[in-house]
């Protein structure tokens, strides 16, 4: 009989740590993987337009391009009369806002010639000038927009800040 119920339990016991595996084993492949937001299509054409209806209005001809986090573009948009340049310089910034993750004209201070992080305007497609702005809701990187053409950086970010204020109430989460 002593061994019946030695055998019983060891049984009960092989059936409950069974169990808690099983039960276990989905949270445990869960730390395999993790969910991220991004930018939706639509909502990478409305910042685009936005953006560049606002360098529109102020007389500018200039290029739009949104990224998505990863840096991928999702919508370029370039003014009749926007130089041959500004596409890939739009696209470039984007690119930069969302790869480093802060504003292009904050980098552009930060790599500057003799300071620590100078050598990363050597990377290629790192644009440190103006216009490339992060696109960002609950602290989480959506995506970028760059703008190009317009009379300097600080132009170039006033139409890419317009862009982000016209989506901003469709990204909050």
């Amino acid at each position: 009989m002593n061994a019946e119920r030695r055998l019983a339990r060891l049984q009960d016991r092989v059936a409950v740590a069974m169990t808690a595996a099983c039960l276990c084993a989905p949270a445990v492949a869960q730390q395999g993987v993790f969910t991220v937001k991004a930018i939706t299509p639509e909502a990478a054409l409305a910042a685009a337009r936005a953006a560049l209806e606002h360098c529109r209005r102020e007389g500018w001809q200039a290029a739009v391009a949104v990224v998505d986090r990863s840096g991928v573009p999702q919508v370029l948009l370039r003014d009749r009369f926007a130089g041959a340049h500004t596409a890939q310089a739009a696209s470039d910034k984007a690119w930069t806002a969302a790869s480093f993750r802060i504003p292009t004209t904050s980098l552009a201070v930060e790599t500057q010639a003799g300071k620590p992080m100078s050598g990363l305007r050597e990377l290629p497609r790192v644009m440190a000038a103006g216009g490339g702005q992060p696109i960002e809701a609950a602290g989480t990187l959506l995506g970028a927009i760059g703008v190009s053409g317009a009379p300097g950086g600080d132009a170039d970010d006033a139409c890419a800040k317009a862009g982000i204020r016209a989506i901003a109430h469709t990204l909050d989460f």
